[in-house]
């Protein structure tokens, strides 16, 4: 007589629910920690009721960032009750347990042994998994066909209106190798476009004076300009180079060097470059160098080198001392500049900033009035670039299609031209495109019409 054959029930596997704020940098810290975790056994939770814990990984930038974390976190415990904080903003424990003495544990940022520590104590894994939880390149918090690749921690500057090194210390960069590798995993494993993030992506290597690792059977230096190269290297499966886009590029000189990649097609021609102002007085006060000039005649020779290169940036009006003569200096150095994308921010004090003691606040109202005058500018410059699109053939990627239209079964897509990082700059919206059409797919398309931030075309 047989015996019976009893079957083993696998226990339930702890669920997690992740809230990811602030940058790309700490997109990329959460995709980290997931994957971690999901290695050790943990399912994912997309909402907060069936999450056994949930954690808020928090930005602690700026106090309205720092005031939408505390939201969050509230929002977290409402909901679920079981929270741990991680992120920029635990460097804060104290105040987020005074305002939230029952979130279970708070950590610091990119501190991801700790933090699993704590997903551990709080929702123990299940021992001795069964199957292979983790799928090839770790779990993504983006879509598939794109990809943020951290190259380094920290930051050597010492902006006024910056606490960063404060939070996250120094540059430490990554070695040569280990970036290429995980590039070369994400690219291989789906990834069309990396997007190469720090707090200071020109000053990768710095710290290790640049030193040089294996790679392919050669040495490769821990440098900007020789990653870059590198990168550009890659294939993805249909044999076609990924867009690789650099942001965070402070313009140190070898920036020069890293244009010519451009022209040649190994990098995507977009330089995400933080100028923050352009008055040499403000400047100073934040503590940043004062080269206006010589930028705006290096913007010109990068455009000579390379005319499809879109660059973008970001500037603070109402910074202590700015003057209208100041504000008026920044207009000015726009319409010499024409960047192609551009975010503006109203100063605001963050707790720790050496621009908190500094003379010459400006009024609320000011700010405000000064913010809907670059914008205005911003915009105007920026509709003029992209009317001058239309009628041109770009490449494009893909990042979602639309369900066919009920009368007459058309389908549209949204898209972004290699002048887009996803997310924060502009999209290009295609009609009649094909049945077979997907998210990651890269296609030429005839632009049709534009307005101030985006563009509109049918495929080739």
């Amino acid at each position: 007589m047989c015996a019976a054959i009893m079957a083993t029930k696998i226990p339930d596997a702890p669920k997690v629910g992740m809230v990811s704020l602030g940058c790309p940098k700490n997109l990329v810290d959460s995709e980290r920690i997931l994957t971690k975790l999901r290695s050790d056994g943990y399912q994912m939770s997309a909402d907060y009721a069936g999450a056994d814990v949930v954690l808020v990984n928090t930005c602690g930038f700026l106090d309205s960032a720092k005031e939408e974390s505390l939201e969050a976190i509230g929002e977290a415990i409402a909901e679920n009750g079981r929270v741990i904080v991680t992120g920029c903003m635990g460097d804060e424990a104290d105040v987020i347990r005074a305002k939230f003495p029952q979130v279970l544990a708070v950590t610091g940022a990119h501190q991801y042994e700790q933090v699993v520590n704590a997903v551990h104590d709080a929702s123990p894994p299940i021992p001795n998994a069964f199957v292979d939880l983790v799928p090839e390149g770790g779990l993504k918090l983006t879509p598939r066909h794109y990809s943020y690749l951290k190259i380094s921690e920290g930051c050597n500057h010492r902006c006024s209106f910056c606490i960063i090194p404060s939070i996250r210390g120094d540059l430490v960069s990554r070695r040569i190798d280990a970036v290429l590798r995980e590039a070369e995993k994400l690219v291989a494993a789906g990834t069309k476009e990396l997007l190469v993030i720090s707090q200071d992506t020109s000053a990768y290597g710095v710290d290790t004076r640049h030193e040089p690792r294996l790679w392919k059977g050669r040495e490769v230096r821990a440098h900007m300009t020789d990653m870059a190269r590198e990168l550009g290297q890659l294939r993805t499966a249909e044999g076609r180079a990924p867009w690789v886009r650099l942001h965070y590029v402070y313009p140190y000189p070898h920036v020069d060097h890293v244009v010519p990649l451009m022209a040649e097609g190994l990098l995507t021609p977009y330089l995400d470059i933080p100028f923050q102002h352009a008055a040499p007085s403000v400047l100073k006060a934040m503590k940043r160098p004062a080269n206006e000039a010589k930028v705006l005649d290096r913007i010109r020779k990068w455009r000579d080198i390379c005319p499809d290169i879109a660059i973008r940036s970001s500037f603070v009006v109402g910074f202590p001392g700015e003057t209208e003569a100041d504000f008026q200096y920044l207009l000015d150095w726009l319409d010499e500049a024409q960047l192609d994308r551009v975010g503006a921010f109203r100063f605001e004090p963050v707790e720790g900033a050496a621009a908190n003691e500094l003379p010459g606040a400006v009024p609320e109202e000011v700010k405000e009035e000064r913010y809907q005058r670059i914008m205005e500018k911003t915009a105007a410059i920026s509709a003029a670039k992209l009317a001058a699109k239309v009628g041109r053939v770009l490449p494009v990627i893909i990042d979602e299609v639309g369900e066919p239209d009920e009368e007459d079964g058309s389908i549209g897509a949204t898209a972004r031209s290699q002048a887009d990082a996803p997310e924060i700059d502009g999209n290009v919206f295609l009609r009649d495109v094909g049945a077979g059409l997907k998210p990651g797919d890269m296609i030429d398309v005839c632009i049709e019409d534009a307005d101030e931030h985006d563009l509109y075309g049918v495929p080739v």
